[in-house]
């Protein structure tokens, strides 16, 4: 029996971990945690709560991601990416646990025209990238065994709030859109990875930290997910292609973030949907 902790519970994936574990009462028992529940940024509340529910598993999806207002909100956003996810890891090497982080394509600059390998050079941007890309070096330094790092990107679902959601909520509101067409990636659904991590947990058995990639299969910018979702909900909403220029941020987006998933894929045996199978299935949820 495996007692598996899921941190940031309230959040995207973590719900969707939580629709899913009903499928895995039989070998699992499974604790969901928010903020309020227990604070990962204090090592002492980590080991108290590891030491008495036996936890043998963690599974890290808690993170701040308000990737703009990171760029002013620094120390908090250090305190959850990264000293929060070094004191999970201090925890999972005392006792030896495994361990699933979860990051982000953010991690990269941008600036390539290949989809991203786990090992190619990463250049965050964003305040939110650079913290996010500390915790996962925090975990490396630590030389953790049993532990993996999954990087994604573009995630939605049905909770929460996502692009998807947005989407929905302006199309009905607006008659026409202008969605950026510069930045392109893989969207993912939340449903698809949590199933891939639990699908992974009983398979992880490494000497050093392991980092993979998943998102959904195929590619797309922004605007191309929008007009798919406008097409499959039947929405009228003209939407024009603008260019990021058009929309400036206070954080700096990564203009291509496609993930090379052949890694994950091979070791883990894990199949991916491609990305509009996928947004059907959650739209129909929706």
């Amino acid at each position: 029996m495996n007692n598996i902790l899921v941190t940031g519970a309230n959040g995207q994936l973590g719900q969707e971990i939580k629709t899913l574990s009903t499928n895995y009462t039989k070998e699992s028992l499974f604790y969901f945690t928010a903020k309020e529940d227990l604070d990962i940024t204090k090592l002492e509340a980590i080991e108290l709560f590891v030491k008495e529910k036996k936890i043998t598993v963690i599974i890290n999806c808690a993170a701040y991601t308000a990737v703009d207002q990171a760029e002013d909100d620094i120390a908090v956003a250090d305190l959850i990416n990264h000293v929060a996810s070094k004191n999970l890891g201090e925890v999972v090497k005392k006792y030896n646990l495994k361990l699933v982080h979860v990051s982000t394509d953010y991690v990269f600059d941008g600036e390539s025209f290949l989809p991203y390998l786990a090992e190619d050079q990463t250049n965050p941007k964003s305040v939110y990238g650079k913290t996010k890309l500390d915790g996962e070096n925090a975990l490396r330094d630590l030389k953790l065994s049993n532990t993996i790092i999954i990087r994604t990107a573009w995630v939605y679902s049905e909770f929460g709030a996502n692009f998807v959601k947005t989407m929905l909520r302006l199309g009905k509101e607006k008659d026409q859109l202008g969605i950026i067409y510069d930045q392109i990636g893989s969207p993912t659904y939340a449903y698809d990875l949590a199933q891939a991590i639990l699908e992974t947990l009983p398979k992880i058995e490494n000497q050093e930290v392991a980092t993979y990639h998943y998102t959904n299969e195929g590619v797309c910018s922004w605007y191309d997910f929008a007009k798919a979702i406008f097409e499959i909900k039947e929405i009228e909403c003209a939407v024009s292609a603008i260019p990021s220029s058009a929309y400036p941020t206070k954080a700096t987006r990564p203009h291509y973030s496609v993930l090379n998933k052949e890694k994950i894929k091979s070791e883990y045996a894990i199949e991916i949907p491609y990305w509009k199978d996928s947004l059907k299935a959650c739209l129909k949820k929706l």
